[in-house]
């Protein structure tokens, strides 16, 4: 039976020095596979982060009353007056769109009876969309909503929205909103509907005044058919009649 022989110093250092040669380049793919991922997954949330961002705003169009206000500037400011759409449970809510210079971040700003630039007395909510954007625009025609997003280095995105009807039918002289539904709103913001009810700017609600009806007198009444009336004189008058004892 023939023994087996060991390894020798130098095989072993030749096995050593030929892991170490294989290692090198296999740690490099490693690293590079690990900074891909990274750069994917950066690539991924950015992707959903501007998908998740043009369907809110998408839908605070769509969920709007039709009054937007869009003022051009260096970017486009958005404001909404009122919108179905709300992230914060209200019935209606006010969000106006605002890209801030700092890191021109997109922000969406969301409450009730506020006016920018925003107080410190005003409760809203503002939520940070995204950062580093380059163009954010807002286009309205008859009852189309054009609206363009891009983040530096991305793709644009845009998407238009139809059926936006603007509400006001015209504005009178002295500031008063005639709208579509038969409302008024006064410049102090009071609504006054059809029914003479009222809702106040505190959101106090004023209904309706009770209409006057005919008052009737008790006793008897004159039937005024004239043909009832003259068939009624015509009738001759009858004799009353006495009973015999």
């Amino acid at each position: 039976m023939q023994k087996r022989k060991a390894f020798t110093l130098i095989e072993v250092l030749v096995s050593i020095a030929l892991l170490g040669i294989v290692l090198v380049p296999l740690f490099s793919v490693v690293d590079m596979m690990r900074k891909s991922n990274t750069h994917l997954l950066s690539a991924l949330k950015s992707s959903k982060q501007i998908a998740k961002a043009s369907k809110v705003l998408f839908m605070d169009i769509l969920s709007s009353d039709g009054t937007l206000e869009i003022t051009k500037d260096e970017f486009t400011r958005l404001c909404i007056d009122e919108t179905k759409n709300s992230l914060y449970n209200l019935p209606l809510a006010k969000v106006c769109w605002v890209v801030l210079k700092e890191h021109n971040t997109l922000v969406r700003i969301e409450g009730n009876d506020y006016k920018l630039p925003l107080k410190s007395e005003d409760k809203v909510e503002v939520d940070s969309v995204m950062k580093d954007v380059d163009l954010f625009d807002v286009y309205q025609q008859k009852d189309k909503v054009l609206v363009f997003l891009r983040q530096q280095g991305k793709e644009p995105i845009s998407f238009m929205v139809q059926g936006i009807t603007n509400p006001v039918l015209r504005i009178l002289t002295d500031g008063t909103k005639i709208m579509r539904d038969g409302r008024k709103i006064l410049p102090d913001g009071t609504q006054v509907f059809k029914d003479g009810s009222k809702i106040l700017p505190d959101g106090t609600i004023v209904p309706a005044p009770k209409k006057k009806g005919i008052s009737k007198r008790k006793g008897n009444t004159v039937n005024a058919n004239p043909a009832h009336t003259q068939q009624h004189i015509q009738q001759p008058l009858r004799q009353p009649q006495t009973s015999r004892l």
